[in-house]
């Protein structure tokens, strides 16, 4: 991997992770475009540390305050009606999906689940249902109304982030709007459910990037991959601000049609074989 190749990848990642836009998918599309080549599974793993110590950083008082709270949840049956003890309990079961399907299809998902095909066909189909939540949904409920059910159901949607084009973001995202969840509500559940399964993915993760898992897979190293987390991690923190400011005064559709710009703009350059699809 070459330096401005780490780099790049790096600032993708940290644009990209909070968006609903697929950052796995934006990080394969910059590989293919750019390199000619695959960062690899492993580097948009570990690079997701970054953009995850962002969100600790940025929420770490209501992390703390949760984390607190359900603590004292376990033996004291006084503060368990509260929100904080509920929510400590609903990120825990919201992340289950992830971490199975992710352990199940761990294969799937470095081989076959990163041809530019799938990426790209996955990045429109979501956008046209990310269009359809934000429309019909009532965005009447925030998180004083958060419920198990809500839980459960964007934990599943997180899940199928797994796929590169979905964006996990984006998943949370549209089914909180199908669950009536305004948007910063559902984006705020979003940010914290993302940190419990994308904090073990990469360091899982993190001896699997400096091998190749395949030919024509591009291999940093150490400082590399430092710098790329790193910068991961700048970009990601002023990105939370922004998509929290964002959400609360606008509509998700800018970033349905720019799904659909880059889903077709890769699907057009793979038909005329200027890029390959694996």
């Amino acid at each position: 991997m070459t330096w401005v190749e780490a780099i790049v990848l790096g600032i993708v990642q940290g644009l990209t992770e909070f968006l609903p836009v697929s950052s796995s998918g934006h990080l394969r599309i910059t590989s293919a475009i750019f390199f000619d080549r695959d960062a690899g599974a492993s580097f948009t793993a570990v690079t997701q540390l970054g953009t995850e110590a962002a969100v600790l950083i940025y929420f770490a008082k209501d992390i703390w305050r949760i984390t607190r709270t359900w603590l004292v949840g376990i033996r004291d049956k006084s503060v368990r009606s509260s929100l904080d003890y509920r929510m400590g309990w609903y990120v825990i079961v919201g992340s289950i999906p992830i971490g199975l399907f992710g352990f199940l299809f761990k294969d799937q998902i470095r081989t076959a689940g990163r041809n530019l095909w799938l990426v790209a066909t996955t990045l429109i189909v979501f956008a046209f249902v990310l269009a359809f939540a934000e429309y019909w949904g009532r965005q009447t409920r925030t998180l004083v109304n958060f419920k198990m059910r809500d839980g459960v159901v964007m934990g599943f949607a997180q899940a199928m982030a797994l796929i590169p084009g979905v964006s996990r973001s984006g998943g949370t995202l549209t089914a909180g709007l199908f669950l009536n969840l305004t948007r910063e509500a559902a984006a705020r559940y979003s940010f914290l459910l993302a940190i419990p399964a994308v904090v073990m993915s990469g360091i899982f993760s993190v001896g699997d990037v400096f091998e190749p898992a395949a030919p024509g897979t591009s291999v940093p190293t150490v400082v590399q991959m430092v710098v790329a987390t790193i910068i991961a991690f700048g970009v990601g923190y002023a990105a939370i601000a922004w998509l929290l400011r964002y959400v609360a005064h606008h509509t998700l559709y800018v970033f349905v049609l720019y799904r659909v710009a880059v889903g077709t703009l890769v699907l057009a350059l793979l038909m005329t074989g200027t890029i390959s699809a694996t």
